[in-house]
């Protein structure tokens, strides 16, 4: 299987230096109750635990927290057909879809080191269903084989052994090349305002 590197312009933003801030654990608390701040204070924990660890073992535990996030689609959660919610949002909610999981764990790989160039957000077809379906692919060098984190099948494998997955694009939120206005770029910017916001 190949993953071919399709990438779209898309304004990255920085962001705090401390990924949960206190204020963070007040708000989840005062919406979601207290069960929810303990997700919270579990995330910040094990990012605490990674710090200094390899880039594949940050992948591995972080791809197996988000992945016990329980999954809900859209319309259930949002009454939207696709909305992508900030990784705050989906943890604070225990609930969301393909994309809330691969945003979630950019973003915190992201912020525990992983170079974001290495990560790619990418579309697949997961034969046998209809509806696309987004996964987090992540390639140590450029013409690496890269490795795919998955909310469906949990386990971390290389492209090449998820034959259930027929890649359609792949895009990268800091790297930037002239291209058209898509739906990508303006649900990515909808979800940076929400960030911006600290929306939950």
């Amino acid at each position: 299987m190949k993953f071919v590197l399709s990438i779209f312009i898309i304004v990255f933003v920085g962001y705090s230096t401390d990924y949960i801030g206190q204020h963070i654990f007040k708000q989840v608390e005062q919406k979601y109750g207290k069960f929810a701040v303990n997700r919270f204070v579990a995330l910040d924990k094990l990012m605490k635990n990674l710090e200094g660890k390899s880039e594949l073992e940050k992948i591995e535990k972080i791809n197996n927290f988000f992945n016990n996030v329980r999954y809900s689609s859209d319309a259930k959660t949002y009454g939207l057909t696709d909305y992508w919610a900030t990784p705050f949002e989906f943890l604070a909610r225990d609930l969301g879809d393909c994309e809330d999981y691969v945003i979630a764990k950019y973003f915190t790989l992201k912020h525990l080191g992983i170079p974001a160039h290495k990560m790619y957000m990418t579309y697949v077809r997961v034969v046998g269903y209809d509806e696309a379906h987004m996964v987090l692919t992540y390639f140590s060098s450029p013409t690496s084989e890269p490795i795919v984190l998955d909310n469906i099948n949990k386990k971390i494998f290389p492209a090449s052994q998820r034959t259930d997955l027929k890649p359609a694009f792949n895009f990268n939120p800091e790297v930037l090349k002239s291209g058209k206005q898509t739906t990508a770029h303006r649900k990515w910017d909808e979800l940076l305002k929400n960030m911006r916001e600290n929306k939950l």
